[in-house]
């Protein structure tokens, strides 16, 4: 009897649903009864034979040829799409994906005003350099503040006051110093976070400059994350912000660019609100001085003991370490740490059967310092953010 081949139902479908395709054993199944169809019922086909291995090969082959088109369906979505599929769909929105960024840190410049400095740096206490825009002019009132970009890639971190170096002497320029930390670098954007990034973007051209202002913020070049408050009350909030005024808490990124985007999408008489201030013009050359914030870094402390069984290392005591620093790492800004969920990544796989048997936890306190655990929540303000390392977690094993 002569094949239809047209009626095999092997090959990947798409439907109204979406695309699927049958899975692997099933197609065997299904070539093994067209192949005894063709041969006699009584072919030897199990696997230990020739023709029960090339029956494998020509399944397999039509198993790969429908994940391939699966994937290359799900590459036109951005909710699916990876690597330089997703990088590819979000152009269409007008946004890129984020590559690897140098640390960046607010200096304040002191001097003559009028002075211009042309490619300027200056240093931290480490001796590392970080280089100034292009040009920057200290305005009228004696100082003016910078973006400097860290020359050393990588996650360079420097803490408030410590850029205080000049390293390029400019006359009428006279000092240096940053209020804030410094934004440290960040690896490239991952798959996840441009997703989310992605939906943002859509909100650029709405209606609402709420939404505009958030989404042009997530899309600046170095920005790292960011949050965005709004008093539309005739009173002061909970969180100090001036009545009919939007605040945003804004990581990395040049604070010329940020004041300037924020300028550009807020809506008419709409205050800004924050400790770093930047005069940006307007269409008209007209000065408007635009407020935000840099998030203020709040090092979380962790005092763990655990009861060990057998089975446990120091391995996976570093292993939990890391989790937890991670999990806190990943808060947004002005997110509280919860104790409640940091027993999750301080119990490894404990679902899925992981390292997690090999101990317990008997006690588990955080805090803002190492002498000030305590088994409660910890309260983020809303301008800061939390972090962890694995310095900063105190580990206590018995048996």
């Amino acid at each position: 009897m002569a094949l239809d081949l047209d009626t095999l139902g092997l090959s990947a479908t798409v439907t109204a649903s979406g695309i699927s395709a049958p899975d692997y054993q099933t197609i065997l199944s299904k070539v093994t009864e067209y192949f005894q169809q063709i041969y006699g019922s009584d072919a030897y086909l199990d696997p230990d034979s020739k023709d029960g291995q090339m029956v494998a090969l020509v399944a397999l082959a039509i198993n790969d040829a429908n994940n391939t088109a699966i994937q290359v369906y799900n590459s036109f979505s951005p909710s699916t799409g990876m690597a330089d599929a997703l990088t590819r769909n979000v152009k269409i929105n007008g946004i890129s994906r984020k590559s690897a960024t140098n640390s960046t840190v607010d200096v304040t410049l002191t001097g003559t005003a009028g002075t211009t400095i042309n490619n300027g740096s200056v240093k931290d206490a480490n001796g590392i350099i970080w280089n100034l825009p292009a040009s920057v002019t200290i305005d009228t009132g004696g100082s003016v503040i910078a973006t400097a970009t860290c020359a050393t890639s990588g996650a360079v971190a420097a803490v408030s006051g410590s850029v205080n170096q000049i390293n390029t002497p400019t006359r009428g320029w006279t000092s240096v110093t940053n209020a804030s930390a410094a934004t440290v670098g960040t690896a490239v954007e991952k798959d996840s976070d441009l997703r989310i990034r992605q939906g943002q973007s859509v909100a650029l051209p709405s209606l609402t400059p709420f939404d505009a202002v958030d989404g042009a913020l997530a899309n600046i070049d170095g920005v790292t994350r960011h949050k965005l408050y709004e008093n539309d009350t005739d009173v002061v909030d909970s969180n100090g912000i001036s009545r009919h005024s939007i605040s945003a808490i804004v990581d990395g990124g040049d604070a010329t660019v940020i004041a300037q985007t924020i300028r550009g999408k807020k809506g008419q008489g709409v205050g800004t609100y924050g400790t770093t201030t930047v005069t940006v013009p307007d269409k008209y050359g007209n000065p408007h001085p635009i407020n935000f914030y840099r998030s203020t870094d709040v090092p979380i402390y962790i005092a763990l003991s655990l009861k060990v069984f057998t089975g446990y290392t120091t391995q996976i005591g570093e292993q939990i370490k890391q989790a937890i620093a991670d999990y806190i790492n990943s808060l947004l800004i002005g997110d509280d740490v919860l104790l409640s969920r940091v027993y999750s990544p301080a119990n490894l796989g404990v679902v899925s059967g992981g390292n997690a048997k090999y101990y317990d936890i008997s006690s588990l306190q955080i805090g803002k310092s190492a002498g000030a655990v305590a088994p409660a929540n910890v309260d983020i303000a809303f301008n800061e953010s939390a972090s962890c390392s694995t310095t900063n977690i105190a580990l206590t094993v018995t048996s």
